[in-house]
C-alpha cells in the first residue's frame, strides 16, 4: 500500500527533489530546482497526489483508469489528480506517474537549471 510517508519518500529520492508548505499547512509540494512537480493536499479523508502529464497522455490516463480526475485547483490541460487509497492504479503506476511528472518540469527547465540539476551527483 502507498500510505503518505512511502509516497513523500519516493518523491523526495528524486535527484534535488526538496518538500515545502508554500500554500500553508494543508498542502505538501514537492519541487524540482523550485517548480513543483507533485502536490500533496493533506485535508482530504483519501491519500491523493497533483501530477503533471504531457498534455497528448492526460486524456488516455483519465479514460483508462477511474482514479485519475481532472487536476484540482490546477491546469487541467497539463495536471491531474490521482486518487492512491482504493484505486485501480497498482503502485507501479503510480510511481510510473510520479517519474513521468518529475520528467516533464524537468525538460521545461532553463538550460542553465537543466545544467546544473545535471551537474549534481
Amino acid at each position: 500500500m502507498f500510505d503518505i510517508e512511502t509516497l513523500r519518500e519516493y518523491c523526495l529520492s528524486k535527484k534535488c527533489a526538496t518538500e515545502d508548505l508554500p500554500f500553508g499547512p494543508d498542502v505538501l509540494v514537492f519541487k524540482v530546482m523550485g517548480k513543483m512537480f507533485a502536490l500533496v493536499p493533506l485535508d482530504t479523508e483519501r491519500l491523493q497526489i497533483n501530477l503533471k502529464m504531457d498534455a497528448e497522455l492526460v486524456p488516455e490516463y483519465r479514460e483508462k483508469y477511474s482514479g485519475v480526475i481532472p487536476g484540482y485547483h490546477m491546469n487541467k490541460s497539463l495536471w491531474n489528480t490521482v486518487l492512491v487509497e482504493n484505486s485501480d492504479l497498482s503502485i507501479k503506476e503510480i510511481k510510473w506517474m510520479i517519474d513521468h511528472s518529475y520528467a516533464e518540469v524537468v525538460k521545461k527547465l532553463t538550460k542553465k537549471l537543466q545544467a546544473e540539476l545535471n551537474s549534481i551527483d
